[in-house]
C-alpha cells in the first residue's frame, strides 16, 4: 500500500512526466515496496544481478536511481539537499566504477592508480541537477598509470578517458549513465582529454583564466586514484586561495561577474521563457554572489572555503562578509529555483533550465509542481527572480559597465552604439578577447582591456569613420609587444584614455602613424606630451645625445623617434584642445629646425670621415616657404637650399678627396637622405630642394658667390617671392649671417627689374589650373585661401620693398601698420592659418568631416559651431579674394 504522498507523486509522474512514466512502467517492481526503496535509495538501485556487464549494470542503476530520487522529491520525502547528494554520490560512484572498469579492462591484473577524476561545478559541490552532465578534468600520473606493453602512458591515459566516457555516454535501450564534458580542462581545444598531473599543477600556477579560480572553489577528488587527485588539488590550492587580493585579483573577480550577466542575451526577462539558470536573477547569480566573495575572502579564512552554495551563504554571513538577511534570501531563491528547475527536467530527463513558453507546456510543469497552474509558479518563483537580481547588482558597485562577453549580445550592443559595420567590430572585439595579439596573450592583460573597452567604444562608434578607428585601435595592438601597464595606465587616467580615443576617432593622420609605430605611445603617456614645445636649443641637446659616440645610425633612429614623439604630441594638443595651432605650427618648426641642425651635423661628421674637409668652407642651409617661416603643420615637406661658403674650385683633405662643387653636392644627398629616408623608427620630412638656382635642373648645392649672382642677375619673381621667406637654419653665425646678408640686399633691390604685378598674377592663374583645391576645406587652395594672401603679402614686400620678415604673421602686420595692407588680413591668415594647421590632423582631404570632428574644429579655430566655421571661411576668403583682387589691378 503506497502512503498519500507517494501516490499523489506517482500520479503526477504519469500524467505529466512522459519520462517519469516510461520509468514507473520498466520499473514496476519498485513500487511494491516503495517505502523501503525510499529508505536507502543508492542501495536500491545497485542491486542488480552481479553477472551483468558494468556498463549495463550502471545505466540500470541509473534509472531506478531517476525514478526513486524523482518520487521522493516530488512526495516531499526527500529536501533539495537529500536530492542533489544522492544524485552527485551516485555520479562519483558511477565514474569511480567506469575508470576502474577501463583500467581492467586494458590491463587486469594492474591495480586501478595513476588515474584521477576532479569534480568540478555542481558534482563537485554535491549539487547534481536532476538531468546534469557532470564536468571532470582527468588527470593522471605516467609514473604509476598501469599501461600495456610498450604503451606510453599519455596513449594509454587517452584510452582509459575515452573508454570511461563511452560507459558513461553510450545509449542503448537501458538508457545511458551520464553525459560528461571535459571542456572544462585547460585549452579543451587543443589538449588531450586526460593530462599529465604535473603538466596540469603547472598550467594552474601560471597560465590558468579568471573564471577557472571559481570552478576550482567547488572542486574535489571525486573518483579513482583519490591520492592522486588530492595531490593535484593541494598543489594548486595557492592558485584558487590567494591572500593577498591585489589590483589584478579583483579585476579577475569582476570580469567574473561581468560575464554571467551578459553571457546569454536571451531569457533574462522573467516569465515564460526564462532561463531559471541563466537569467537575471537566477540560479547562477546567486552562485557566483558567493563565489566571488569567497575569492576575496577565502584566502584569508578557510571557514569560507565550503563548497556547496547555500552553506557558503550561510558561512560568509556568519562572518560578517555579507548581509544576513541577504544570505537568507538568496538561500531561500536558491532552493526554489532548484527545485523548478528539477521539475522541468523530470518531464523529459532533458538537461532544460527554461520556463516553457507555450502555456499548456508551462501548465504541466506547474502541475507537476503540484500548483495549479502556470499562473500560480510564476507568481511563487516572482519575489525571489526580483531579489536574486537586486542583491547581484550590487556586485556592481560603481564600477563602469562592461561590454558584453557573448558575440550574440555584444553585436546589438555594437549596432545600437552606432558602429557602421557592427559585424566587422564584432571580429575585432572577439580578437582582442581571443589572445591572439602578444600584447593580450596574458588573462592580466585582456582584462585590463576590457576595462577600457566600454569608453572606447564608445569613442569609437562616434568617429567620422567609426571602422576605421576601431580597426586603427586593431592595428596599434597587433604591433604592442606588451600593453597591461598601458591598458591599466589609462584606465587610471580617463583623461588620458579619452585622449587617445579622440586622436583615434578623428586624426587621422596621427592615428594612422600609431598603428604603424606603436611607440609613439612612449611620447603620448608621458605628461609633456600636451606642454609647449622646448625652445630650440634645447631641442639640440636632447635630440644630439648620443650615448653611442661616433655611431651614425643609431644617431639618425635617435633624432627619428624623437622627432616622431614631438610631432606626435603636438598633434595630440590640437586634438586634444591644449594648444592654439598656431603655437603648435611654430613647435613644428622648431622641431624641425633642431633636427636639421642634429642631423646635418651627423651626416658632416660622418662624411668627412672619408673624404675630410674643404679648408675654410662650411655647409649652409637655407630655409624657405612654411619652413622658413616656422609654420610647419604635421604634413608640411621642407623647402631647403643647400649653399657652400669658400672657392668653388677647392679640394678636401681627407683620405678620399673631392673637389668642393662634388664635396658639398654628395654631402647635400646624404643630408636629404638623413631628413627624409625611412628606417625602422619611421620617416621625418619630404625634402623640397626645387627653389634652388636654377631649380631641379640646377646643382644640388651651390656656392655662396653662384646664389648671390644668380638672385641678383637671373632669378625670376617666384624665386623672390619665395625669398621673402628664406631663412638661414644650419651653418656658424658667421656663415649664416653672409647668406642672410645676401638675401637682405636682393629683396631690398639687389635684383633684376621685373613687372612683379604681372609676373605673380600669371603664376597665381596657373597655379589655380594645374593645382585646383583638394575639397571645399582647402585653406590654403581655396579662392581667397592662404595662397592668395601670401601673393599678395610677397607683392606687395617686393614693390614696396618692406616688410620684410620670414613669418608671414608678422609681416602681415607690418603691412597694415604701414597702410599697405586691409586691416582685415591679421584675423584672416589666423583663421586660415589654424583652419590649414587643424584641417591637416583630421580633414586632410579637405573634405567636410563628421560632426563630431566640425565640433573639434569649431574648437580649434575658436569658433563657437560648424556653422560659424564655416561662414568665418566663406567671410574670409571673400575678403581674401577683395583685397588680393585690388592689388592685381594695382590698387
Amino acid at each position: 500500500m503506497i502512503s498519500g504522498d507517494l501516490q499523489s507523486a506517482v500520479e503526477r509522474s504519469r500524467a505529466h512526466a512522459p519520462f517519469l512514466a516510461m520509468l514507473l512502467d520498466r520499473e514496476s517492481q519498485l513500487l511494491d515496496d516503495l517505502e523501503a526503496a525510499l529508505a536507502d535509495p543508492l542501495a536500491t538501485a545497485g542491486s542488480l544481478d552481479a553477472d551483468l556487464p558494468e556498463s549495463r549494470r550502471l545505466r540500470l542503476a541509473r534509472r531506478r536511481l531517476a525514478l526513486l530520487v524523482a518520487l521522493g522529491d516530488l512526495s516531499g520525502r526527500f529536501d533539495l539537499t537529500q536530492v542533489t547528494q544522492l544524485l552527485s554520490d551516485f555520479a562519483d560512484d558511477a565514474l569511480d566504477r567506469a575508470i576502474r572498469a577501463a583500467i581492467r579492462e586494458r590491463t587486469p591484473d594492474a591495480e586501478p592508480i595513476g588515474f584521477a577524476a576532479i569534480a568540478l561545478g555542481k558534482q563537485g559541490s554535491r549539487e547534481l541537477n536532476y538531468s546534469s552532465d557532470i564536468d571532470p578534468i582527468l588527470v593522471f600520473d605516467p609514473a604509476t598509470l598501469p599501461c600495456k606493453p610498450r604503451e606510453v602512458p599519455e596513449e594509454a591515459a587517452v584510452r582509459i578517458g575515452r573508454r570511461v566516457i563511452e560507459l558513461l555516454q553510450s545509449r542503448d535501450a537501458d538508457g545511458y549513465v551520464m553525459r560528461v564534458d571535459l571542456r572544462l580542462r585547460p585549452s579543451p581545444e587543443v589538449t588531450p582529454i586526460a593530462l599529465p598531473v604535473e603538466a596540469a599543477i603547472s598550467y594552474y600556477e601560471s597560465q590558468a583564466l579568471p573564471w577557472e579560480r571559481a570552478a576550482f572553489i567547488r572542486a574535489r577528488a571525486c573518483a579513482g586514484d583519490r591520492t592522486l587527485g588530492d595531490y593535484f588539488l593541494s598543489a594548486i590550492r595557492p592558485f584558487v586561495w590567494r591572500r593577498a587580493v591585489d589590483y589584478g585579483t579583483i579585476r579577475e573577480i569582476r570580469d567574473i561577474s561581468r560575464r554571467i550577466r551578459d553571457h546569454y542575451a536571451q531569457s533574462q526577462a522573467f516569465g515564460p521563457g526564462y532561463d531559471l539558470k541563466r537569467g537575471r536573477g537566477g540560479i547562477r547569480e546567486i552562485e557566483f554572489f558567493a563565489q566571488i566573495h569567497q575569492l576575496i575572502h577565502g584566502g584569508r579564512d578557510p571557514a569560507l572555503r565550503v563548497p556547496a552554495t547555500r552553506d557558503a551563504l550561510a558561512a560568509l554571513a556568519a562572518d560578517g562578509r555579507i548581509d544576513a538577511e541577504d544570505a537568507a534570501a538568496l538561500s531561500a531563491a536558491y532552493g526554489e529555483f532548484r527545485t523548478v528547475e528539477h521539475r522541468l527536467q523530470m518531464v523529459d530527463d532533458l538537461q532544460t533550465h527554461t520556463l516553457p513558453v507555450g502555456q499548456e507546456a508551462l501548465d504541466n510543469v506547474a502541475k507537476l509542481a503540484g500548483l495549479a497552474d502556470s499562473g500560480a509558479l510564476i507568481e511563487r518563483l516572482r519575489p525571489h527572480v526580483e531579489r536574486v537580481g537586486r542583491v547581484y547588482d550590487s556586485l556592481a558597485g560603481d564600477e563602469e559597465p562592461r561590454l558584453p562577453s557573448n558575440p550574440e549580445a555584444l553585436e546589438p550592443r555594437l549596432a545600437e552604439a552606432g558602429f557602421e559595420s557592427p559585424s566587422g567590430a564584432l571580429r575585432i572585439v572577439e580578437g582582442w578577447r581571443g589572445g591572439g595579439y602578444p600584447a593580450l596573450r596574458s588573462p592580466q592583460a585582456r582584462e585590463a582591456l576590457e576595462a577600457l573597452l566600454p569608453g572606447l567604444i564608445a569613442a569609437f562608434a562616434q568617429a567620422p569613420d567609426s571602422t576605421h578607428a576601431i580597426t586603427r585601435f586593431d592595428a596599434m595592438l597587433s604591433r604592442l609587444p606588451s600593453a597591461i601597464n598601458f591598458f591599466r595606465l589609462l584606465e587610471a587616467q580617463p583623461g588620458l584614455r579619452q585622449l587617445m580615443s579622440a586622436i583615434l576617432c578623428h586624426a587621422p593622420t596621427l592615428a594612422e602613424q600609431l598603428g604603424r609605430r606603436a611607440e609613439l605611445l612612449d611620447g603620448l603617456i608621458d605628461a609633456s606630451a600636451l606642454e609647449p614645445v622646448a625652445e630650440i636649443p634645447v631641442l639640440i641637446g636632447e635630440m644630439a645625445a648620443c650615448e653611442r659616440g661616433v655611431d651614425y645610425q643609431w644617431q639618425l633612429e635617435h633624432v627619428r623617434r624623437l622627432v616622431n614623439e614631438k610631432r606626435f604630441a603636438l598633434g595630440a594638443q590640437i586634438v586634444a584642445g591644449a594648444s592654439d595651432p598656431i603655437e603648435v605650427s611654430h613647435g613644428y618648426a622648431r622641431i624641425a629646425e633642431a633636427a636639421i641642425d642634429v642631423l646635418a651635423a651627423a651626416t658632416i661628421a660622418e662624411f668627412e670621415r672619408a673624404h675630410g674637409r674643404v679648408p675654410e668652407s662650411e655647409l649652409v642651409i637655407l630655409a624657405l616657404g612654411r619652413m622658413g617661416g616656422q609654420a610647419l603643420t604635421h604634413a608640411s615637406d621642407l623647402d631647403l637650399i643647400y649653399l657652400f661658403t669658400g672657392a668653388y674650385d677647392a679640394e678636401s683633405d681627407g683620405a678620399k678627396p673631392l673637389g668642393a662643387v662634388v664635396y658639398y653636392n654628395r654631402l647635400a644627398q646624404r643630408v636629404t637622405a638623413a631628413l627624409s629616408v625611412a628606417t625602422a623608427a619611421g620617416p621625418l620630412y619630404e625634402v623640397d630642394t626645387r627653389l634652388r638656382p636654377s631649380g631641379a635642373q640646377g646643382p644640388l648645392s651651390v656656392s655662396l658667390d653662384g646664389f648671390a649672382r644668380y638672385q641678383r642677375e637671373d632669378a625670376w619673381t617666384w624665386e623672390h617671392m619665395a625669398l621673402t621667406r628664406a631663412r638661414p637654419v644650419f651653418g656658424s653665425p658667421t656663415a649664416r649671417s653672409a647668406v642672410q646678408a645676401i638675401v637682405d640686399e636682393v629683396l631690398h633691390g639687389a635684383r633684376p627689374e621685373r613687372d612683379i604685378l604681372a609676373d605673380a598674377a600669371k603664376m597665381r592663374d596657373e597655379m589655380a589650373a594645374h593645382k585646383p583645391p583638394k575639397g571645399p576645406l582647402d585653406a590654403k587652395l581655396l579662392p581667397g585661401g592662404l595662397v592668395d594672401l601670401e601673393f599678395a603679402v610677397h607683392v606687395l614686400q617686393l614693390r614696396h620693398r618692406t616688410a620684410f620678415t620670414p613669418r608671414l604673421g608678422r609681416a602681415i602686420d607690418l603691412l597694415v601698420e604701414q597702410g599697405l595692407f586691409s586691416p582685415a588680413m591679421p584675423a584672416a591668415y589666423r583663421l586660415l592659418s589654424r583652419l590649414l594647421v587643424t584641417l591637416r590632423l583630421v580633414a586632410p582631404d579637405a573634405q567636410p568631416p563628421g560632426e563630431t570632428t566640425q565640433a573639434l574644429i569649431a574648437r580649434a579655430v575658436g569658433l563657437e559651431s560648424w556653422d560659424a566655421v564655416v561662414a568665418s571661411l566663406e567671410a574670409t576668403r571673400q575678403e581674401v579674394a577683395e583685397c588680393w583682387a585690388a592689388i592685381r589691378v594695382g590698387d
